[in-house]
């Protein structure tokens, strides 16, 4: 009887999971990815779309096609719960039984941490999936017909800064090259201790890097704050600063998926060994933001630490290869160090950071500027976008 491997989350992590698992097993199991969403997003790109650069067609791929024509069931639908002893994942389309579990939910978004926050019941905008995106879009093309005061940057407890430097640097440059920049002060506000952190505790000049572009466009710094509550033009700072805007985009805190919560620390976040194991259960695989991964030390303002696409394609390959260790009765390999590579784009110029392991003590740290790491990141998203359309999971 073939064994059933369900995969919860059908983005980086459980996309590469589920085709690297069908590589190498084949036929001699049945996957089946669980995802409430029907396509898979190149997530990195998703600032282009905010500023117009880029469309949801362009960055989409429909997972149905994508997996079952390889052989790969996918229900659409949402989990809702996982019962490790009965061995089975509560969704509200039905029960799936399963051998091996891989949990690949992400995040969940948790605005209501903070009142006011967020694009659904609150003031903010973010650019962690692609219909918040869409939103931020539509702000972004308001504060062009009127413009105002713009805050970008990250609340306490997030997980993800990368985008809002981005953003930063992006809405700088098209603002100048529509000569409305004057119109429109720019903050960065975050919890990180201080610019540049990003959550890995920096890298190499990563600090001064960010204090110098911040300083040459004009943009005000603000870190080490945490956010207190939204209005519908202000945002109030524990300690009773507060900030106007026109559009403000800030990253929430991050949670696990309620579904998965139970099997995770107090805020939700999946606990795995160097297999990316489960613990407790060990026919329990977890990968990517799922997973819970402490700070190298405390920060002031709580953040967390980032799992960028690169990181959970990573987790994924090695989850996938010992699950098929695992059936071959093999031992089990350790994932080994992660590393972070980030392509920040800047508007008019790139910079390239990259991390490994991501978190200190590191073996290499490189903090590269130039046009050419555009051009590298544009040709990442259209080679990734490649390879999951064909099922390459095994390259690079």
């Amino acid at each position: 009887m073939k064994k059933k491997i369900v995969v919860l989350g059908g983005s980086f992590g459980g996309l590469t999971v589920a085709l690297e698992l069908h590589r190498r097993l084949g036929q001699r199991v049945e996957i089946t990815v669980v995802s409430r969403e029907e396509s898979f997003v190149f997530l990195p790109s998703l600032p282009w779309l905010v500023t117009g650069h880029r469309t949801a067609e362009r960055l989409s791929l429909p997972l149905r096609r994508v997996l079952t024509t390889r052989g790969i069931n996918l229900v659409h639908t949402a989990a809702t719960g996982v019962d490790p002893a009965a061995q089975r994942v509560e969704s509200e389309g039905g029960v799936l039984p399963y051998d091996y579990l891989v949990i690949a939910t992400g995040p969940h978004l948790a605005c209501e941490e903070i009142g006011g926050l967020g694009p659904e019941q609150g003031y903010t905008h973010c650019v962690f999936s692609l219909k918040n995106a869409e939103k931020s879009r539509r702000a972004w093309r308001q504060i062009l017909e009127k413009p105002g005061p713009v805050v970008l940057g990250s609340t306490q407890k997030a997980s993800c800064f990368g985008p809002y430097y981005e953003l930063a640097f992006e809405l700088d440059y098209e603002l100048r090259r529509r000569k409305l920049r004057h119109k429109v002060p720019i903050t960065y506000l975050s919890s990180e201790p201080y610019p540049g952190h990003m959550g890995i505790d920096g890298l190499k000049n990563s600090r001064r890097f960010i204090e110098d572009e911040f300083a040459a466009r004009d943009i005000k710094i603000m870190t080490n704050r945490a956010v207190a509550g939204v209005d519908p033009d202000r945002i109030h700072l524990e300690g009773g600063e507060s900030l106007p805007f026109g559009l403000a985009m800030l990253g929430p805190p991050f949670k696990g998926v309620a579904a998965v919560a139970e099997l995770g620390n107090p805020r939700g976040f999946i606990p795995v060994d160097q297999f990316y194991r489960h613990p407790a259960h060990p026919n329990i695989f977890a990968v990517g933001v799922a997973v819970a991964m402490a700070p190298k030390e405390p920060t002031p303002i709580p953040v967390g630490v980032p799992k960028t696409g690169y990181m959970t394609v990573q987790m994924a390959k090695a989850a996938a290869h010992n699950i098929a260790a695992d059936l071959d009765n093999q031992p089990p390999v350790s994932g080994g160090d992660l590393m972070v590579i980030c392509m920040l784009d800047m508007g008019n110029t790139a910079a390239l950071m990259l991390a490994e392991p991501v978190l200190p003590p590191r073996q290499r740290a490189v903090l590269a500027q130039g046009r050419w790491v555009r051009w590298a990141k544009i040709g990442l998203e259209r080679y990734f976008l490649w390879k999951m359309r064909h099922g390459f999971s095994n390259l690079p």
